[in-house]
C-alpha cells in the first residue's frame, strides 16, 4: 500500500520525464507518460483498494470487500479526507448486520470526514436513523431521516425513508397506559 504522497511524488516525476520525452522531440512518448501520470493523479484522489471493495459490494461479496479494505494498513496516510470517509462508511455497511455500535461508530465517523457524493451521505444518515430508532433515541432518528431525505434529490432511497417513517410511526405509542384501566391490583381495590 503506496502512502499518497509517493503516488504524487511518483506523478511528478513521470511529468518531469514526460517533458524531457518533449524536448526530446518524442511527442508521443510524452502523452503517453503524461496518460501515465494521470492514473498517479487519480490513484491519489480515488484509492484502488477501495475501488474494489465497492465492486466486490456490488456483487454482494461482503468478504471480498473486507479482504480489499484490509489491506489499507494507515487510512490516515494513504487516503485524503474523502477517501478516509468512504473507508469508515464501507466498513460501517460491513458491520451493520454484526455489531450496531461498530457501525454506528464507523457511520458517524464517515459523516464527520465527508462523502463526495450526496446519495453515499443520504445512505449513511439513513443507517444511522435506523441504528438510533433501535436503540430508541426517536428524536435523533427522525432528524438524521429528515437529513437523509433533504439530501436524496434523485429519490434513490425513497423506499427505504418510506419504510423507516412506517416503522417509527407503527412504533409510537405510550409505554405505560394512564388512565381508568391501571393495574389489576387497582381494580381489585376498587371492587371491594
Amino acid at each position: 500500500m503506496y502512502n499518497k504522497i509517493i503516488k504524487l511524488i511518483i506523478a511528478v516525476g513521470i511529468i518531469a520525464y514526460a517533458v524531457y520525452q518533449f524536448t526530446e522531440g518524442e511527442i508521443g512518448n510524452g502523452i503517453a507518460l503524461i496518460l501515465l501520470a494521470g492514473v498517479f493523479v487519480f490513484l491519489y484522489f480515488k484509492n484502488e483498494f477501495i475501488l474494489l471493495a465497492f465492486l466486490r459490494l456490488r456483487k454482494q461479496d461482503f468478504v471480498g470487500a473486507k479482504k480489499w479494505l484490509d489491506r489499507i494498513k494507515h487510512p490516515e496516510g494513504a487516503l485524503v479526507k474523502k477517501q478516509q470517509g468512504y473507508y469508515n462508511y464501507l466498513h460501517g455497511l460491513m458491520v451493520m448486520q454484526g455489531n450496531m455500535n461498530e457501525a454506528e461508530k464507523y457511520f458517524k465517523k464517515a459523516v464527520s470526514l465527508g462523502l463526495s457524493m450526496k446519495h453515499d451521505l443520504a445512505m449513511a444518515k439513513l443507517n444511522l436513523a435506523g441504528i438510533a430508532f433501535s436503540k430508541r433515541r426517536k428524536q435523533e432518528a427522525q432528524k438524521l431521516l429528515t437529513e437523509a431525505q433533504q439530501l436524496d434529490k434523485h429519490g434513490m432511497l425513497t423506499d427505504q425513508i418510506k419504510m423507516m417513517k412506517q416503522n417509527m410511526k407503527r412504533a409510537v405509542g405510550p409505554n405505560q397506559h394512564f388512565g381508568a384501566g391501571g393495574s389489576l391490583r387497582s381494580q381489585k381495590r376498587r371492587s371491594r
